[in-house]
């Protein structure tokens, strides 16, 4: 995956009727960030099986595909002009894209000012009242600001990118959630020379617009592959999973909306589509989720009144159920094994992500979660009744992406082909053994648990959290060591951080 983020800056200041007029620059200024790793680490693997009848040595050669993405700044993204006027063609970025397979791609974008996701706005820092919208304007009383793409067709025989129609040498608006703004289609390989296009962008300030300086972001976001034409955003499962995914074993890398984090998704043997990398999903205190458009998975039962009894932060307006994680809520970032200011509680929600953190792809380690948290809420202490028995009790919303859910722990079978004893159902499946498990294709990982202040047993356990209650202070887990699985543990502590997978709905 690579990320690609572009900052600009405007000044304006009004002409001022019999007084001394002084003409301030806008300022456009483009600011690369290094690029992530990739979406799929290229790596050799060798296998020598050896004949001795024969004489014969075969290597067996596979190299895994891979894409990258680049960027230069050609032109700085500088830019001035006084109220009441339009520029254009402000700097220049070529964003470059690089593939060894025909899988094709797809980059999209999205407004990141203040490195804030979906911030389409050019900021006045000292004065933030007076910022700059995205729009079409280019005369009247407001303001405005633009993206445009072009591609460049490095190689005459190579196959330039496909700017969508928004962006295709035309300003469109910066848009305030990831949006498709090119693509390479599958079937086309361009590792020798790669594909590229160009990033710029437009201005009109109005005749009243506040003087200052102002400073925008967009980030791109590279996908790959291309397998289909839609958006695979990990929000919108319902509209392709069956498609893209029709077979067990089928596999694609999704976009969480809600930060742009990309996680592997498969068809597994049991017939659902789980997460095969560990949610990665940061908790911020006060901001307002919902479960109308994009935020998380939140069902309303109102024969229960079931979000109700975990309702701290809850609230329904017009249909649609939002919920604000509390001032206490946080996310810790740590390094090593300290994790200052955990605390175990069932009355706040925590979540830790690990900084130093090499792994990735499928072993991406993700974050660590309360219960109070997996089920995105803000006090669980009132959930005391063991489900097993009955999942339909089950807390019904959890901090996984709209369309998905926490996996279900039951007294079912795991054998039954309907079992909601899903993770003794899918160990079942794939041979239950710690190895199997964390192998392809469902990745689990070893990766510890938080208590107190501290990471425990890091590579030597996993544990992964269900949405079935034992009782007030435990839940039930997969949890697994180096020879043993047990996929429906009750000895899980509700206070502490365990990880998530997530199972499309």
């Amino acid at each position: 995956m690579g990320y690609r983020t572009t900052k600009s800056k405007i000044k304006a200041e009004n002409d001022k009727a019999n007084s001394y007029t002084e003409f301030y620059y806008h300022f456009f200024r483009n600011i690369l960030i290094i690029a992530l790793p990739l979406f799929i680490i290229s790596a050799l693997i060798l296998s020598l099986p050896h004949s001795s009848a024969n004489g014969v040595d075969t290597l067996t050669l596979t190299l895994s595909s891979s894409c990258t993405m680049s960027s230069v700044v050609d032109i700085e993204h500088n830019g001035s002009l006084t109220s009441g006027t339009y520029i254009q063609d402000i700097g220049q970025t070529t964003i470059k894209t690089l593939c060894n397979d025909g899988n094709g791609y797809s980059v999209y974008a999205v407004g990141y000012s203040n490195n804030e996701e979906g911030n389409n706005k050019l900021i006045n820092s000292e004065r933030p009242e007076y910022s700059i919208d995205t729009g079409l304007n280019t005369s009247g009383l407001t303001s405005a600001w633009t993206m445009k793409l072009n591609n460049i067709p490095d190689d005459p025989s190579s196959t330039p990118p496909v700017i969508e129609q928004d962006y295709n040498n035309t300003y469109g608006i910066v848009p305030s959630y990831w949006t498709k703004v090119a693509s390479r289609a599958s079937g086309t390989t361009d590792m020798a020379q790669g594909s590229s296009f160009t990033t710029t962008y437009a201005v009109y300030a109005s005749s009243s617009q506040y003087a200052g300086t102002y400073q925008g972001q967009v980030k791109y976001l590279l996908t790959h592959p291309n397998s289909n034409s839609q958006h695979l955003f990990m929000q919108d499962v319902d509209t392709w999973g069956n498609s893209v995914l029709a077979n067990i074993g089928d596999s694609i890398r999704a976009i969480d909306i809600r930060d742009g984090k990309q996680y592997w998704v498969t068809r597994l043997a049991d017939g659902n589509i789980w997460m095969t990398q560990n949610l990665d999903f940061d908790i911020k205190a006060n901001t307002v989720l919902d479960s109308n458009t994009t935020d998380l998975n939140v069902a309303y039962d109102s024969s229960t009144g079931q979000y109700a009894e975990y309702s701290d932060g809850y609230t329904e307006s017009n249909g649609v159920i939002y919920y604000t994680p509390a001032s206490s809520a946080t996310t810790i970032d740590f390094a090593g094994t300290n994790v200052p200011g955990w605390r175990n509680s069932n009355t706040a929600p925590y979540t830790a992500s690990k900084t130093d953190s090499t792994e990735t792809g499928h072993a991406s380690l993700g974050n660590y979660y309360n219960w109070t948290a997996a089920i995105a809420s803000n006090d669980s202490s009132s959930l005391t009744q063991d489900t097993i028995s009955n999942i339909s009790q089950n807390p019904k919303n959890s901090i996984c992406p709209k369309g998905w859910r926490l996996p279900t722990i039951s007294s079912q079978s795991g054998s039954d082909a309907g079992s909601t004893n899903e993770f003794v159902k899918l160990v079942n499946l794939y041979g239950n053994t710690p190895a199997n498990i964390m192998g392809f294709p469902l990745w689990f990982t070893m990766f510890g648990y938080v208590d107190g202040e501290y990471l425990e047993r890091l590579y030597t356990g996993g544990y992964y959290w269900s949405s079935t209650v034992v009782n007030a202070v435990n839940a039930y887990r997969l949890s697994f060591n180096s020879s043993t699985i047990f996929p429906s543990d009750s000895n899980s502590p509700k206070l502490r951080g365990w990880l998530i997978r997530c199972v499309a709905k």
